[in-house]
């Protein structure tokens, strides 16, 4: 694993490169954020924006998407991996919502992973997203760059994002996740990585680095 003042001047890099990355993901309110992350997981923030495009202009709050059920939200969302089941863990989370919580998301970690198909990652780019807390969300992207680049040889998300935290600021680590995606998607990439235009090439071990 790399020292910690290396891995900060890679992160100083990635913040020059872009000091305000968002996510790709559309939403319009809290409760839409969530329902979207829920979506992406292992699927594209492409495919997913595609599908809530529509979805969101009948059901944007837990209520509506109560009304509309679980099987014409599976209409909707027919295109996105996994689906059936995220359409069942959409309609039990919104319930939750609606009876515990009077519609609204709660801003709490502990409380949002009690939810039907809010897993840690999920909680974490939520908080993130939307209160802009310091949080840290490792999904397969941030895995597999944090690898690369050696910022952790954590053989799970958890153990990545233990690792990260303990040498990043909360200024860096509120954006880790999004410069890690950005980078991994569309630099960075698993199959055929465009290292002309990598912004941290100078500190590239990785075997597959094309010299330039």
């Amino acid at each position: 694993m790399r020292n910690k003042e290396e891995i900060l001047k890679i992160m100083r890099i990635f913040a020059e490169q872009n000091p305000d990355p968002k996510c790709e993901l559309n939403f319009h309110n809290p409760y839409t954020l969530l329902v979207a992350v829920v979506l992406s997981a292992q699927s594209t923030d492409k495919g997913v924006n595609k599908a809530t495009a529509e979805l969101f202009k009948v059901a944007d709050t837990p209520q509506k998407m109560l009304s509309l059920g679980e099987q014409n939200l599976k209409d909707y969302i027919k295109t996105i991996g996994l689906f059936n089941n995220k359409a069942k863990n959409i309609i039990l989370l919104s319930k939750q919502l609606a009876e515990k919580f009077n519609g609204e998301v709660p801003a709490d970690r502990d409380i949002l992973t009690q939810l039907p198909g809010v897993g840690r990652k999920t909680a974490n780019v939520f908080l993130n997203v939307w209160y802009n807390q310091p949080t840290l969300a490792v999904d397969t992207h941030v895995m597999r760059i944090a690898h690369r680049l050696d910022f952790s040889q954590g053989k799970t998300p958890l153990e990545i994002e233990i690792d990260l935290l303990k040498v990043l600021p909360p200024e860096i680590v509120k954006n880790t996740n999004h410069w890690l995606v950005l980078f991994g998607r569309y630099i960075c990439k698993a199959q055929h990585p465009l290292c002309d235009k990598c912004p941290i090439s100078a500190y590239c071990r990785c075997s597959d680095k094309i010299s330039l």
